[in-house]
């Protein structure tokens, strides 16, 4: 089993989709940037906290996880800003992801139930196997109706991503505990100081 460490106990999940999670995976605090994907086992240990893998043991871990993690990230990142910004970009890392990565879908009897079923098995023996899932979600994210409530975070400082659900769209902030109330502090006092 892999213990979490401190990078990965911190990795904000705030985005509401898992590919600005993972974008997030990269944060800044007090104007230093932290990194939660340091190597290939902290990789394993945000999916795992994603929920996207199982309990997995450090032998298990593909190599060269960290590297395709990075690339998916980094891609993931100019994406999200060429479509808000409506621009065609390179899109190879993503559909490389998508092509190797693909769950295989077998037909199956269910004996329990007597009939038959869909079962999906995910490749956990490659990086592009484990990281299919982001890059599904990064693609249904940019192809939705609802991709114009993708939003960056409004506080000067932060870097995080999230996708504004809230029934007015009227989000600023990653969160409103962190973010939201320095700003609101910050310019409470911008407000209050004798000009």
């Amino acid at each position: 089993m892999l213990d979490s460490d401190n990078a990965f106990s911190d990795a904000p999940f705030l985005g509401d989709n898992l590919a600005l999670d993972f974008i997030n995976s990269e944060y800044v605090v007090e104007g230093k940037r932290h990194d939660t994907l340091i190597d290939d086992r902290s990789v394993a240990s945000w999916l795992m906290r994603a929920g996207l893998l199982s309990d997995i043991n450090d032998r298990q871990v593909p190599d060269g996880l960290l590297t395709e993690a990075r690339e998916l990230r980094d891609a993931a990142k100019i994406v999200v800003n060429a479509a808000i910004n409506s621009v065609p970009v390179d899109l190879a890392v993503i559909n490389r992801v998508l092509e190797l990565g693909r769950p295989v879908r077998k037909l199956e009897w269910d004996g329990d139930l007597q009939q038959f079923r869909i079962a999906v098995y995910q490749n956990a023996t490659s990086p592009s196997g484990l990281l299919w899932p982001i890059a599904e979600a990064l693609i249904n994210l940019v192809t939705s109706d609802k991709f114009e409530f993708v939003r960056q975070c409004e506080a000067h400082d932060c870097i995080l991503w999230f996708h504004d659900l809230s029934k007015s769209h009227r989000r600023r902030w990653c969160s409103m505990t962190t973010c939201g109330n320095r700003m609101k502090v910050a310019a409470f006092r911008a407000r209050k100081k004798p000009g």
